[in-house]
C-alpha cells in the first residue's frame, strides 16, 4: 500500500474494499486488472484489520498474564476506572 493509502481512514479503506470487489465480481476485468485488483483489496483489507486492531488496544484493558501479577500490582489508582 502507497503512503496515501496508509493515510486513509477505516471506513474510506472499507469503502475502496468494497469497491474493489464489486469489480473483481462484475467480470469486466482484464486479468491483469484483476491481479491488480485483488493485491489493492489484500491491501485494504489489512488495512482495515490494522485499524480495528489499533481501535481494540486503545479501548481494552491489557490483560495480567496471571492472577498473582494482578495481586502484586495492587489496586488501580482512580483515574482508571471506568466511570459506568
Amino acid at each position: 500500500m502507497s503512503e496515501q493509502s496508509e493515510d486513509l481512514s477505516y471506513e474510506e479503506s472499507l469503502r475502496r474494499l468494497d469497491e474493489t470487489l464489486r469489480a473483481l465480481e462484475d467480470g469486466t476485468l482484464t486479468l491483469e486488472e484483476a491481479i491488480e485488483a485483488v493485491a489493492r483489496g489484500k491491501d485494504y483489507l489489512r488495512h482495515c484489520q490494522q485499524k480495528l486492531d489499533e481501535a481494540r488496544r486503545r479501548i481494552e484493558p491489557p490483560h495480567p498474564a496471571s492472577v498473582s501479577e494482578l495481586r502484586a500490582a495492587g489496586p488501580r489508582p482512580a483515574q482508571d476506572e471506568i466511570p459506568f
